[in-house]
């Protein structure tokens, strides 16, 4: 049996040391070269068993897995980017991943998406805990296990990194994981390592490179067997343009050979394309495709797990994140690839949000997050926002307003397009960070709820009281205008009043101070006030308390919904105002049989 080196992926949120992790094992410097230390690309690295071992030492010696795995092979995402745009068939790429954790900042955005895509996929990962080498008091030790740092660092430094591994424990368990320390393990088949690290002095690397090893060995055995001479498969990572050879593709192969002059079958929108080879270009060991510094050298042949360059014609439309598959007699390579696309089950509905991905896979989590919030998609494709996109955003908002709504992960939108949204009643959610956009949709959504509820209470008549000030009666009727203070509540024109023995007295027609026209007036304000339909002296006499006449649907709204939002006067207000009608009515604004 043939066994291709694990492929690794290393995830965390930005800057929390991914890259340069890998740049300690490689020995290369590709992080500080990167714009602002961020990676821009996504790369893969080939890490030979000869190197780890020399890493390792004897730590390594006692797995026994020399003759065994080949080394390991690592994919090093952006920070933006969810691993998920990489797949294989029948599920995420990666055999295993890292993730990694900076334990001074705990847990962000891009550590939540990356858990939620982990255990989406059930890839097995270990939990990195980065930069233990800025804890307040570390010593460092270059290029020491963990295991040795640690004893060698004073007490209240030790204390301070166990609670904060304690942290990521309980962020863990609250992410659905069960972890421990890697040393307190009992169980790697249901617990979640965590190593602490330092990916700039090295400081616990050892120990994690033999996890991987250890994990890959014990349970990943049968996934890395590989067909040697069989017809490459693989998964394309970019799609970019290089001087001199053109529109070209770097690939993942895992699985198979790959050949030059092989006829290849690639995925573009909405259908499989095929192509040949022209050349194979290959970073050597501990070198980088992102890395320009060393050529690529130019290989008749590959086999898996490899990353490398192609050059063929007809590319330019490929997308990210697909398969990549040499055709051969013994399949139908472009209906697997087809059924392939088809497995990635994204159900739509008649009603619901928009969503657009850059690759097969964002579009999967995306739907896959949002089917986790019980949110109906209407439909789900693979590019940048369109004109027609808002136009179906807006027919969903006319049907159901919270429908209205575009996902765009990753992808652009038009100057053009960004105007026909600004038009219409179309949210659209952009941005590079799946869990973000789809957390931003949730407190919108909420937000929006609060606003409904709000314009909803807003409508509906609320307890208040007024008392007629003696000696203010302006005029007697057609309107009655008297002089008023609030008692309690908020009072606007057009509410009915009643007197405390429950007897109509008429309706606010207006309210004036100082010649000032006023749309509400609250507790203690004093005011002349209007009221239609009124006569003083007959409907209310000077020194009457008088009371708005709620509704009894809206009492009955009010008492079951929104009761919670009233200040102490109102409620006791509204206790009187009860009390007041059912005096003529025992079972007014009675809710049921238990009241």
């Amino acid at each position: 049996m043939n066994i291709r080196s694990p492929i690794v992926s290393v995830l965390g949120h930005v800057d929390h040391g991914k890259t340069t992790l890998l740049d300690y094992i490689r020995g290369s410097t590709i992080a500080s070269r990167e714009a602002g230390g961020i990676t821009q690309h996504i790369g893969a690295t080939e890490i030979p068993i000869e190197t780890i071992s020399d890493i390792c030492g004897p730590l390594i010696d006692k797995l026994s897995i020399a003759d065994t795995i080949p080394g390991l092979f690592f994919i090093d995402t952006p920070g933006h980017a969810a691993f998920t745009s990489l797949r294989k068939r029948g599920g995420a790429l990666a055999d295993l991943a890292i993730l990694i954790v900076d334990i001074n900042e705990g847990f962000k955005p891009q550590t939540l998406e990356a858990l939620n895509i982990l255990k989406m996929y059930k890839t097995p990962f270990i939990v990195a805990t980065n930069k233990v080498d800025k804890l307040f008091g570390w010593d460092s030790i270059e290029n020491a296990s963990f295991t040795e740092s640690f004893k060698s660092q004073a007490p209240s430094v030790q204390q301070d990194l166990e609670m904060k591994v304690y942290e990521v424990v309980g962020r863990l368990h609250e992410a659905g994981f069960q972890s421990e320390r890697f040393d307190r393990v009992s169980d790697f088949a249901s617990q979640i390592a965590i190593v602490p690290i330092s990916a700039k002095t090295g400081e616990g690397v050892i120990e994690l490179i033999t996890m991987l090893l250890g994990l890959a060995q014990k349970y990943l055995t049968s996934q890395l067997a590989i067909h040697k001479d069989a017809p490459a498969k693989g998964t394309v990572l970019e799609v970019k343009e290089e001087v001199g050879l053109g529109t070209t593709i770097d690939a993942i192969i895992y699985d198979g050979v790959l050949k030059t002059n092989d006829e290849i079958a690639l995925m573009v929108p909405g259908d499989v394309i095929t192509t040949k080879i022209r050349s194979i270009l290959k970073p050597r060991p501990l070198n980088e495709i992102r890395d320009s510094k060393n050529k690529f050298e130019k290989i008749d042949q590959v086999t898996a797990a490899a990353g490398v360059k192609i050059a063929a014609p007809h590319l330019d439309n490929v997308i990210s994140g697909s398969p990549l598959q040499v055709l051969n007699d013994k399949e139908d390579v472009k209906e697997q690839i087809l059924k392939e696309i088809d497995d990635v089950t994204i159900d739509t509905e008649d009603r619901g949000v928009l969503v657009k991905a850059d690759t097969l896979g964002s579009l999967e989590a995306i739907v896959s997050l949002l089917t986790d919030l019980k949110v109906p998609i209407r439909s789900a494709d693979i590019g940048d926002v369109s004109k027609r996109d808002v136009i179906n955003g807006q027919i969903a908002s006319e049907e159901n307003d919270e429908d209205g709504v575009i996902f765009a992960f990753n992808v652009s939108v038009h100057p053009q397009v960004r105007e026909d949204l600004e038009e219409s009643d179309v949210k659209l959610f952009e941005g590079e960070v799946i869990y973000q956009l789809t957390e931003d949709y949730s407190i919108w959504i909420k937000e929006k709820k609060e606003a409904e509820r709000k314009a909803y209470l807003d409508a509906i008549i609320k307890p208040g009281k007024i008392f007629s000030i003696p000696k203010l009666i302006f005029r007697q009727s057609k309107p009655a205008i008297c002089g008023i203070e609030v008692l309690s509540g908020t009072i606007k024109p057009g509410y009915p009043l009643i007197n405390a023995n429950g007897h109509p007295v008429g309706k606010i027609a207006s309210m004036e101070d100082n010649g000032e026209s006023l749309q509400f007036i609250s507790r203690g304000q004093k005011v002349a006030m209007a009221i239609d339909n009124a006569i003083a002296g007959k409907d209310f006499e000077e020194g009457d308390e008088l009371y708005i006449d709620i509704p009894e649907n809206h009492y009955k709204v009010l008492n079951r919904e929104f009761k919670d939002k009233l200040s102490e006067d109102e409620l006791q207000t509204l206790d009187e105002f009860v009390e007041i009608k059912r005096r003529n009515d025992p079972d007014w604004g009675k809710l049921g049989l238990f009241e």
